[in-house]
């Protein structure tokens, strides 16, 4: 799907939603824009960066959006393909970040476009700042699963907190890239064509794209060590119960050893005393206290 909008009299802008090779092939081909994007634009992995082909003036940037959909129970990012052309930007989406263009559009209404560059800037500034309620929410996860697991620490709260550890990583990578991304551009050769209006909304999109990296540095920081906390407690647990278990395998070899004594076919003292029977009992008491005492000592 193909939709055009007219920003102004001279500027242009048109996004095609589509995940078919040949279609953005035959796209790209219509507005002269090299097909070795089209493998760009379409791969899910690809990571931040930025082209220019200076023989063309074509500007081609690449920049993480978040998937608003959770994948395996955790949020991911993937990339979206902005490409500035002569007076036209065109823009790839699909299922998963078509909801960007929907925010462009809203842009375009409320706002008067003074040039491609800045309505671009303004639309990355948009996608940073759409990440911003998902950290929070993220942080707020966090809080309650913390709060569920010092109640009790159960497999399930663990494989949550493991989900948001998950979904956390991928915000730290995506954030740093498009970090990297902007700082690129600030230092590309042409950041030196752009307005001063341009510059600024640049730099604003820097500023709130290091806050969202530092955000989502500091949760997968605090995932770190809730985890980390959590695991030795499981450790610990563990070590109690094996201490646990091993001296009461050491405490009960007490009766075992005097009963299979007293057990054996042959002649043995007490065999004819009408209270052997408790007597072996005591012997057993005594010794099982003996031990028992001698352990603690020794465990504590």
């Amino acid at each position: 799907m193909i939709r055009n909008i007219q920003l102004t009299k001279e500027l242009n802008w048109i996004n095609i939603k589509t995940n078919d090779k040949l279609a953005l092939g035959q796209f790209y081909e219509t507005h002269e824009i090299d097909a070795e994007i089209v493998d760009y634009s379409l791969d899910k992995n690809e990571r931040a960066h930025l082209d220019y082909d200076q023989a063309t003036n074509t500007f081609v940037l690449i920049f993480n959006v978040l998937n608003r959909t959770k994948v395996a129970h955790h949020y991911e990012t993937i990339p979206m393909t902005f490409i500035v052309k002569d007076n036209t930007l065109l823009t790839v989406s699909n299922q998963n970040n078509h909801y960007i263009c929907e925010m462009m559009i809203k842009q375009v209404a409320s706002k008067e476009i003074s040039s491609l560059f800045y309505f671009l800037f303004s639309s990355l500034f948009l996608v940073v700042d759409s990440f911003f309620p998902y950290v929070e929410a993220m942080d707020q996860d966090i809080k309650r699963i913390n709060t569920k697991l010092k109640e009790k620490t159960t497999k399930q709260n663990l494989l949550s907190l493991s989900d948001l550890d998950t979904g956390i990583i991928y915000l730290v990578s995506s954030s740093k890239q498009n970090v990297v991304l902007i700082e690129q551009v600030k230092a590309h050769q042409i950041f030196r064509l752009l307005t001063e209006t341009e510059k600024e909304r640049l730099d604003d999109v820097l500023i709130e794209t290091k806050q969202l990296s530092e955000m989502a540095q500091l949760s997968s920081q605090i995932l770190q060590q809730l985890s980390g906390t959590y695991n030795n407690i499981l450790n610990n647990n563990l070590n109690d119960t094996m201490k646990i278990l091993t001296v009461l395998s050491i405490l009960m070899t007490i009766p075992t050893i005097i009963t299979g004594f007293f057990g054996m076919n042959m002649p043995l003292p007490l065999e004819h005393n009408v209270f052997g029977w408790g007597i072996t009992i005591l012997m057993s008491a005594v010794l099982w206290g003996i031990l028992a005492y001698i352990l603690e000592k020794v465990i504590k």
